[in-house]
């Protein structure tokens, strides 16, 4: 039966192991063990974690990653394209849906059986068609207009909504069709701010790389840094000073707690509630202030890199740091109990945007999202990596799935992330002392990373590691020059904007913003 065969089992019968992929396997199929996975995939729980194209010397390819929820076991399955197609897996993991369509849209792959063949991430403004594939060639700007999908019944009326926006936001289209004020459907359309991440990144020596994606999206800017350095390092198989290990951690729920407070504001602001907006603004300044005099920057960019941290935290950041837990908890508590006692508030998050834990699960969507629908899953837990399993703290998981949901499972978010901090702060090693009595960065010298990368004739890594949105996987390729010679980023949001089109379905037109703000995705860090 397939509901018993675990992963690694399946990906062993698939085909061989390619060498030198680390931490998790990575197996190389043919066309029937592809389908063979289709079917096993029909069957099993397994979570979709990113699908992407590939160029190399042996021609175009197409990767898979799957996690067993249960076990925690994750693999990769390859399939090698000749001829620049591949059986869509789209059928049994709706979620894989835009990554075939960009998959196509960058390298020209063809998902045989997909249920949506239109352009995702290529408006054809480019003028290149498939700009990383082996041979790309010009293309004109299109003369028709993007197909949306018709929606026919008695009444109907489309709204257009961008990709221009009112606020100073980042450009994405929303097409409403409703009747009167209840939304019918909402359909997307992403990638105005496509910047060639995967293709910038190629050749880039991987300091220069881990510059570039530090800047895919600015709020998770140290989660995708701790990703890309992690994907890096393991494919080098290099090992990082501890201490380098816990204060990403630090920066990262730092970065987390910075988040959860603009956003907790944010959905507020968007129930015509503006204290609550103010109030938590300040804490928000509060943390980004605390960072800047840790580590010399409000959002920690560039400070998490390859083979460690740069810089070390502030001699007085400890400190600071345990003070600031300590006011915002203060602060933090008498504004929820405004949040839960405010009947205004409750009206408009209680039983808005709905999205069902099925569909959750189908989709794979993780963060705040995943959890306040019933999905627990958190990368720091499962697979898990340092410092957080020698850690303390809890994943809040709810199952209504609404406004109200999403807004809870922040609230406890920044709760466990102030514990976080404290038991990283006064747990994390010390400060090493060199002969000469200077103290040396927490970092790997560069000739280091370089001759581990020319001694195992370079190496292909992959790294899960969960954002204040979700799990971000970063899957890299590493020449023997420490040269990038492949990088797939992969954020959160790609699970988790179709499920907002679910989640404003019967509720009506005023409360998208509630409801949009409630998911808080990245066009940034979708767009690549």
């Amino acid at each position: 039966m397939y509901g018993e065969e675990p992963l690694f089992g399946l990906l062993n019968r698939l085909g061989r192991p390619a060498p030198n992929h680390r931490p998790w396997p990575r197996h190389v199929t043919d066309r029937a063990g592809w389908r063979l996975l289709i079917d096993h995939l029909g069957q099993n729980n397994w979570s979709l974690l990113g699908l992407w194209g590939d160029r190399a010397a042996d021609g175009l390819s197409v990767h898979a990653a799957l996690r067993e929820d249960l076990s925690g076991d994750v693999g990769l399955v390859s399939l090698p394209c000749p001829d620049g197609r591949f059986p869509s897996l789209s059928a049994v993991r709706p979620a894989a849906i835009r990554l075939e369509r960009a998959a196509c849209d960058l390298f020209g792959l063809t998902a045989e059986g997909i249920t949506d063949p239109r352009p995702w991430l290529d408006h054809g403004q480019w003028g290149l068609r498939h700009p990383l594939a082996q041979t790309p060639t010009f293309s004109t700007p299109p003369t028709a207009p993007y197909p949306f999908l018709k929606s026919e019944g008695h009444g109907l009326h489309q709204i257009p909504v961008g990709p221009v926006h009112a606020g100073i936001i980042e450009p994405g289209h929303f097409r409403f069709t409703a009747n009167g004020e209840t939304v019918a459907r909402l359909e997307e359309r992403l990638g105005y701010v496509h910047k060639g991440i995967e293709g910038l990144t190629r050749g880039k020596p991987v300091l220069e790389a881990a510059r570039i994606i530090a800047r895919l999206s600015g709020d998770s800017t140290v989660a995708h840094s701790i990703a890309f350095a992690r994907a890096v390092e393991s494919a080098l198989a290099l090992t990082i000073p501890p201490r380098a290990v816990w204060l990403r951690a630090l920066m990262a729920e730092l970065e987390r707690l910075a988040n959860h407070f603009g956003d907790i504001g944010a959905i507020c602001n968007d129930a015509a509630f503006a204290f609550m907006l103010a109030e938590l603004s300040q804490l928000r300044e509060a943390v980004l202030r605390a960072a800047d005099a840790c580590f010399g920057h409000r959002l920690m960019m560039d400070c998490v890199i390859p083979g460690g941290v740069f810089p070390d935290i502030a001699e007085t950041g400890p400190k600071r740091l345990l003070d600031l837990t300590i006011e915002l908890r203060r602060r933090f508590a008498p504004l929820v109990a405004i949040y839960d006692n405010k009947a205004s508030l409750q009206d408009r998050t209680v039983s808005t945007g709905i999205v069902n834990t099925g569909l959750v699960n189908r989709f794979g969507a993780g963060g705040h999202v995943g959890r306040a629908s019933g999905r627990g899953l958190d990368a720091r837990k499962s697979p898990g990596y340092a410092p957080y399993n020698d850690l303390e703290f809890e994943v809040p998981v709810l199952t209504e799935g609404d406004v109200n949901a999403r807004v809870w499972i922040r609230i406890r978010e920044v709760e466990q992330s102030l514990s976080l901090v404290e038991q990283i702060v006064r747990r994390m090693p010390g400060v090493p002392r060199g002969p000469d009595g200077i103290t040396p960065p927490p970092l790997l010298p560069m000739d280091h990373i370089l001759d581990h990368a020319k001694a195992g004739g370079g190496g292909e890594g992959m790294a899960l590691v969960e954002s204040f949105r979700g799990e971000i996987l970063t899957w890299v390729r590493i020449a023997a020059d420490g040269t990038v010679e492949r990088c797939h980023p992969r954020d959160p949001s790609w699970f988790q904007w179709p499920l907002l089109e679910a989640a404003i379905e019967g509720n009506i037109v005023a409360d998208f913003p509630l409801c949009n703000k409630s998911f808080n995705c990245t066009y940034s860090g979708h767009d690549l």
